[in-house]
This record gives C-alpha cells, sequence and structure tokens, in this order.
C-alpha cells in the first residue's frame, strides 16, 4: 500500500485532536496526490480495513481520530489547483490551510468567508468535513454556502464529481436528492474521501472596523446583541460575546494586542464588526451600546486588516486558554469538556443561563462562556481534572442539550458530531431522520469502514 507507516512513535502523533481524546491508528497513510488516495481506498476495500479520513485534526469531538483501522492523514495535499478571478471561485485541495489559502487569493481582491477561530492550523478539509463556520457566520453563513463541487472518492475506490444544479428550479423527486454537495459537506469522512474543493469567493471588504464593546453585566450584552441584529443603523458582520473569565484570559493571551488598562474583573465584553458599505456609522455603534449600559470610555476600535487580526488573536486566546488549562489533567483522563449548541437568539439568555445553574447544582462553577452569541451560539468549556468530573460534567451538558432542543435549538451548531457527541444524535434526530443517513451511508460506504464512531455510533 501507498505511504503506510505503522512505526508507534509516529502513529503517536497522529492519536490526538483538539477533543482531548487519544486513539492510536494501527497504521497510517499520508497520500500526496489524489490518485495516491485513490490506490489506498482500492487495496483498504479488498482488505476490508477500515479508514477515517483527517487534516490538520483540529476537531474538538473527535471526528479526526482513528477507533480502529488507518488514519488517512490529507496534510501534504496542500496545493491550490486553480484560481479563476472571474467567476470567483478556487479550486483546492483538502490538506490546505484556510489562512494560507486567503493570503493566496487576497492578490486578486478576494477572500473566502467562512472564518473559524483556528484558520491558521485548520484545512480546507476538515471545515468541508465539518461545515465549519465562525464569528462572521452571522453575515455570510456556514461553509457549506461557500462550497461549488466536490471531487470525492468513495470507499470503493471510485472518484466522483458532484457539482451544484444551476437551475433555479427543480421538481425532480425527494428534494434531499437534489444537490449531493450537501450529503458531504458536514459528511465528517463517513461517507467518502473529499480531494478537491471549489469554494466561492467573495472581494474583499473595503474596510474593516471591529469594537471591543465592555458590558457591566451578561445581560446588558445580551440585549445589546439582540438589538445589533435588529437595527437598520448598523451592519453587523459578527457579534462575539466574551463572559468575564473569557475577558480576562482574552486580555491576558492576546500576543501583546490587549491594551493592559482594558476592562476590569466581573465586566464582560462584546466584539463586533461593521459591514457598512457607505462610511461607517461609529456614532450609531456607541448610541446603541450606550443604551445598554456599556463602558462607553472603554470601548476599544479595530481598523484596518492589521487591527483585525490582533482583535482576532484575542478571540483565539480563549479556547487556546482553556487547552493549557486543560493540558496537565490529559495523562489522568480529564479533558477540556465544551460545547457548542444553539438556540433562537430571543432565547440564548434563558439556555445559558439555565446550563449555569445546572453546573452550580452538580458542584461545579459556571462554564467559561464566549463566541457567537449574535447567532444564539455560545460556547461553554470547563475543565475536567478526572474521569469522574468528565462523567459529571457530561451529565450537565446532556441535561443543557435536553433544555436546548426544547427551545427549538440544535446540539452541534458547527463542530458537528464526531465521536463525543453521536450519544446525542438521538435527542435532535428522530427515527426517521437516523434512518435516512444509514440508508445514505450505506449507499456510499455499504461496508460501513469510513470513519467507524463518526456521528452514527
Amino acid at each position: 500500500m501507498t505511504r503506510v507507516v505503522s512505526d508507534p512513535a509516529v502513529l503517536e502523533g497522529y492519536a490526538r485532536d483538539a477533543s482531548g481524546l487519544r486513539f492510536v491508528p494501527d497504521a497510517l497513510a499520508r497520500p500526496e496526490s489524489a490518485e495516491e488516495v485513490v490506490e489506498i481506498m482500492r487495496e483498504t476495500a479488498a482488505a476490508g480495513t477500515a479508514i477515517t479520513p483527517a487534516g490538520a485534526q483540529t476537531s474538538t469531538t473527535g471526528a479526526s481520530l482513528a477507533l480502529r483501522g488507518l488514519l488517512l492523514s490529507l496534510r501534504a495535499m496542500d496545493r491550490v489547483l486553480d484560481i479563476d478571478p472571474v467567476r470567483r471561485t478556487a479550486r483546492v485541495e483538502p490538506g490546505l490551510l484556510l489562512g494560507a489559502l486567503n493570503r493566496q487569493v487576497a492578490g486578486e481582491g478576494l477572500f473566502f468567508a467562512p472564518d473559524p477561530t483556528s484558520d491558521e492550523t485548520c484545512s480546507v478539509g476538515g471545515a468541508v468535513a465539518c461545515n465549519a463556520s465562525g464569528p462572521r457566520t452571522l453575515r455570510y453563513g456556514a461553509t457549506r454556502a461557500h462550497v461549488r463541487a466536490l471531487t470525492v472518492v468513495l470507499a470503493d475506490g471510485s472518484t466522483r464529481e458532484f457539482r451544484r444544479p444551476q437551475v433555479e428550479k427543480n421538481t425532480v423527486g425527494y428534494a434531499p436528492t437534489h444537490d449531493l454537495v450537501d450529503w458531504f459537506v458536514g459528511s465528517e469522512g463517513t461517507l467518502g474521501v473529499v480531494v478537491a474543493t471549489e469554494l466561492a469567493l467573495l472581494p474583499r471588504p473595503a474596510r474593516e472596523t471591529g469594537l471591543g464593546i465592555p458590558f457591566p453585566a451578561f445581560t446588558d450584552a445580551v440585549a445589546f446583541v439582540c438589538d445589533a441584529r435588529g437595527s437598520h443603523a448598523i451592519a453587523p458582520r459578527c457579534l462575539e460575546y466574551f463572559d468575564a473569565e473569557a475577558f480576562r484570559i482574552a486580555r491576558g493571551g492576546g500576543h501583546g494586542a490587549a491594551p493592559t488598562d482594558w476592562g476590569t474583573d466581573g465586566q464582560v465584553m462584546v466584539y463586533a464588526e461593521d459591514c457598512s458599505d457607505g462610511e461607517l456609522a461609529i456614532d450609531a455603534w456607541i448610541e446603541l451600546a450606550e443604551r445598554h449600559g456599556a463602558i462607553d470610555a472603554d470601548v476599544r476600535v479595530f481598523e484596518g486588516e492589521s487591527a483585525i487580526r490582533e482583535a482576532r488573536r484575542l478571540r483565539h486566546a480563549v479556547p487556546a486558554g482553556m487547552h493549557e488549562r486543560t493540558a496537565p489533567f490529559l495523562a489522568h483522563g480529564g479533558r477540556r469538556i465544551s460545547t457548542d449548541w444553539a438556540v433562537p437568539l430571543a432565547r440564548v439568555e434563558e439556555a445559558i443561563l439555565l446550563a449555569d445553574g445546572f453546573a452550580l447544582e452538580a458542584g461545579f462553577a459556571p462554564a467559561v462562556t464566549y463566541g457567537h452569541l449574535g447567532n444564539g451560539h455560545p460556547h461553554q468549556n470547563w475543565v475536567a481534572r478526572d474521569p469522574a468530573e468528565v462523567k459529571a460534567l457530561e451529565g450537565v451538558v446532556e441535561r443543557t442539550l435536553k433544555a436546548v432542543i426544547a427551545m427549538g435549538g440544535t446540539v452541534a451548531a458547527e463542530h458537528g458530531i464526531g465521536k463525543l457527541k453521536a450519544r446525542w444524535l438521538g435527542l435532535q434526530a428522530n427515527a426517521s431522520q437516523v434512518a435516512l443517513m444509514r440508508a445514505a451511508k450505506r449507499e456510499f460506504d455499504p461496508a460501513g469502514r469510513m470513519a467507524p464512531g463518526n456521528i452514527l455510533a
């Protein structure tokens, strides 16, 4: 078989992702071309070997880890195959990092809109596999909306091209069969291996402006975010929330970007970006923030591409800081417990307060809460120090998810299901929906070899 490694020391380097789980694969393949992927898929099909595709392994759900069989690392397939500035598309390999993609298309005045916080470590293949999103999803939507076509190697080694229909109307059969691109975006490697993706690009904004707005309390920040979503005077591109602890982590971990005199303990913060076509409505932003009790003297403005990058480092400092806090406990069976549920925006305050209450009832402090409040989609993180705390905190998460579903929400808004959340799929998907997923799985992977444990445990 092409490029197969079984050295235990090498395999150990592919045994963890950002989930905190550890599964050492039985073997590792590192193809450098689509042709090599075809060869590997044919050989594993003949041998009946399970195979799990992986990119940069930044998954928070264990999706990029191999429970058994071969781990197919696509990191070496990192080329831009074509950029078409007229059609505003780029055709790329799955191992290309999102940050690298945006640097390459910047010269054409274009950018790829989905913006996971980990864009310098997140691959295109991983973003497609999990339908990744990020802060600017508020304006641009998740990865799915920006995928035009896929080249996929199926479990038997055959290659298929899937392209979105160009027609504006279609009444042929059941709607879910109209566009098979959507079957693969978010499928977490369970249906096939994406070896090339055609992505839609957007013109780069003429101006980028961010605002860091401190508030005295959580309820003030939520009210501001809700009003900002409905305002006609401003045009938010993202509305990110930092609770008091997340704000403290960001101020201390922003690579020198955070002013040392910014904010105080107990304050929360909303980070917003404006995408107005005309003149920036700073006055309108400040007026709205003041109406909700913002600490207006402490509002920070991030003007221009360089300053925006610094602001994004503040955001990245929070999950990075939580990883650092968790690292000492991994060897003892502990790990970071994280959620990415979402609810309708009108109920996000209620949902967060319920989750905090469930944690307190279980004997834990409320989560460190941050993220995409403008989408009704916060992240909640705890540090579990040992297996007993893992079990207890997962109980807190399950209680929260049941409440979230009752509010019309989702158990997974952007990180996918993977292995960690497969147990909760049935909270949201009814028996008919799960049966349809299993039917799609049988159609493309009849032997059930692709990414065992992901989504359909």
